[in-house]
């Protein structure tokens, strides 16, 4: 083989080489008609594909109907498994009519195993009836911003063409719920053990999301669904480091991948920056507010690398009053707020208090945090 040939082939398979190595990923398709991937603890959208759109959703229902079961305040309560919920159609935990069996178990068995059976129990338990718990279900959407869902049932089968939610909407859902403790709990839960009346064994219940089992490692929980008219739906929650992350896909025949190829894109793209600090307030203009004011919590916010210059703080303050220097008491607790832009839009507002003088030890550590902080954001102070 000629030497030219020889060099031209060399250099087309380090090209090859190179083009498959393992790096940053800057893009994310997916197979799923809907798709969306969020920051669970900003709301943040990450990537997205027809996320508002309104469409079948299966047994990710379920999510609401756990969620509902758990604010109920009657996990402890024992739930009888009446004929109606017996007789429910598609997955089931077989629950055996007349039965007496916890209803923090049927949620269980209603995240793990999508049982049909428990979510109508759940369902006759907590709102007194399936229609009485579809109220339940769209009156918490409402409250929580799901604008485009309604509900008909507590399980997610075809009964109804007026069942139906958005990939987006799915998202707020599950960042709601995985502000519970239970609920998260739950979720995440690779097997489960729950009595079994009448036998010597218990029932064993293994969850059927494979990211969680075996899939994925960074899997936190999720729920699976399918029905002939929806497909294949999934919803999923992932965490890496500090950052934590929430995929939907609705019918999406390789829903698996799709879910680890949108964690992957952000989780690689995107860092969890911390705008503000828990504490006193580095710096502010104004000399009575100087080392007495502070905000009560942390705030982080997905960003690029290429987005990180586009932050911007303000901090918003009352006039102080003259009558301030000597009557303290007359000082509000509230004395202000920090504002967060991100492309010149807000995107969070923490309230600030004011706590009077700080000890000196704590002003030390301040003085030194102060340069680091406004030397990274660029921070507008006062006004």
């Amino acid at each position: 083989m000629p030497r030219f040939k020889k060099i031209v082939i060399f250099i087309l398979c380090s090209l090859l080489i190179f083009s498959i190595s393992p790096g940053k990923t800057k893009a994310v398709s997916v197979s799923a008609y809907s798709a969306i991937l969020i920051d669970q603890d900003t709301g943040r959208v990450l990537y997205e594909k027809r996320a508002h759109e309104k469409r079948r959703i299966a047994s990710i229902t379920k999510i609401m109907t756990a969620i509902l079961a758990i604010e109920s305040g009657k996990m402890d309560e024992m739930v009888t498994v009446s004929s109606n919920a017996f007789g429910t159609e598609g997955s089931s935990l077989y629950l055996k009519k007349g039965e007496k069996i916890k209803l923090q178990d049927l949620v269980y068995g209603l995240m793990l195993r999508s049982g049909n059976d428990a979510a109508v129990a759940i369902a006759e338990h907590v709102g007194g009836s399936v229609e009485g718990f579809a109220f339940l279900m769209n009156q918490k959407a409402f409250e929580i911003g799901m604008n485009n869902s309604h509900f008909t049932n507590p399980h997610g089968l075809d009964d109804s063409d007026d069942h139906y939610s958005t990939a987006y909407d799915m998202a707020i859902l599950t960042a709601y719920a995985m502000k519970n403790e239970a609920y998260q709990k739950i979720s995440g839960t690779k097997v489960h053990r729950a009595p079994n009346p009448g036998e010597k064994w218990d029932r064993v219940w293994r969850n059927k999301n494979k990211l969680l089992t075996r899939l994925y490692d960074y899997s936190t929980g999720g729920k699976t669904g399918f029905t002939e008219k929806a497909r294949r739906t999934l919803v999923s929650t992932a965490t890496k480091g500090d950052m934590n992350l929430i995929a939907v896909t609705l019918n999406a025949p390789s829903d698996w991948d799709d879910h680890i190829h949108m964690f992957e894109y952000g989780f690689d793209q995107y860092d969890n920056m911390k705008l503000l600090h828990k504490g006193q307030i580095p710096e502010l203009d104004d000399s009575f507010y100087e080392g007495k004011v502070s905000i009560h919590s942390d705030y982080s916010y997905p960003l690029t690398a290429e987005e990180k210059d586009q932050i911007r703080v303000e901090y918003r303050m009352i006039e102080p009053k003259k009558r301030w220097e000597r009557h303290q008491e007359d000082i509000p607790e509230i004395v202000g707020k920090a504002i967060v832009y991100f492309k010149e839009e807000v995107v969070k507002e923490l309230p600030i208090f004011y706590e009077g003088e700080v000890p000196k030890d704590e002003k030390t550590w301040f003085e030194w945090f102060k340069g680091v902080f406004t030397a990274f954001i660029g921070v507008d102070m006062y006004g």
